[in-house]
């Protein structure tokens, strides 16, 4: 058995790898879980004082596998975005090596982490509505929080994709390396130096002064509730159905 996602821990910094190449690292139930549990085993081992998140091969991360979205209603949409949220939930600080495609759900997973080295392949692409799927798992949220209302809404409403270089243009990555994950390494060797009980410290302040008399995390839970009903009526909308037997077709 392939270990979907992989776990390494090196000088201080966990490297967190979604390791479906073949599938470009689509987003099942066993990769959702598989996210859960390196982000906890990397929380708790007191070695670890930053992660960095990644997808292996050429793609970071091609959104939900459609077979597991199709089928998904409440529950199955939240157990696939439990993977990400455990990501964004992360007490330590989190980096995310776009190595390539970061699409749908992907995307979700590299607006989960808090800075984002992109590739220079790397295509930060929302794409729900094409495929007729209304926005989930806080992404209306994240998307906003990251780039602004007018360039979320131009990705969300219109299509808008970004490349690496607009990527950066626009705030949604920080820097455009060659080597993603090497870049994103060298900026955790930051807290990786520092106590871990001042980076985790510093992080739980920075959620709390972000939206004062709130915290980050709780206005993105409640964006997934907001998301999750229309998105539920989405993917058993007739429509969807339909481009779904399609893409299994091709």
């Amino acid at each position: 058995m392939v270990d979907r996602v992989l776990l390494e821990v090196d000088s201080g910094v966990a490297l967190i790898t979604v390791n479906d190449p073949d599938r470009r690292n689509a987003v099942t139930d066993e990769i959702s879980a598989g996210l859960r549990l390196a982000v906890e085993n990397a929380q708790n081992d007191f070695r670890v004082h930053a992660v960095v998140v990644t997808g292996a091969g050429k793609a970071f991360c091609a959104g939900a596998d459609l077979g597991a979205l199709g089928t998904a209603a409440g529950d199955g949409l939240r157990r696939l975005y439990d993977g990400f949220l455990a990501v964004s939930n992360c007490t330590l600080p989190t980096v995310a090596a776009v190595n390539g495609p970061a699409v749908g759900a992907g995307l979700n997973l590299a607006l989960a982490c808090d800075v984002r080295i992109a590739g220079p392949k790397a295509l930060f692409d929302a794409r729900f509505q094409k495929l007729g799927i209304h926005p989930g798992g806080g992404m209306t949220w994240m998307l906003q929080r990251a780039v602004g209302p007018q360039a979320a809404r131009a990705a969300l409403l219109f299509g808008l994709r970004f490349d690496a270089d607009a990527s950066v243009r626009h705030g949604l990555a920080l820097e455009v390396a060659e080597d993603p994950v090497a870049a994103a390494r060298q900026l955790a060797a930051g807290p990786a130096s520092a106590p871990r009980e001042v980076v985790i410290a510093t992080k739980a302040t920075m959620r709390a002064t972000a939206s004062p008399g709130s915290v980050d995390s709780e206005l993105h839970a409640a964006a997934v509730d907001a998301e999750l009903g229309p998105q539920a009526a989405s993917i058993q909308a007739p429509a969807f159905a339909e481009r779904l037997a399609a893409a299994r077709r091709k």
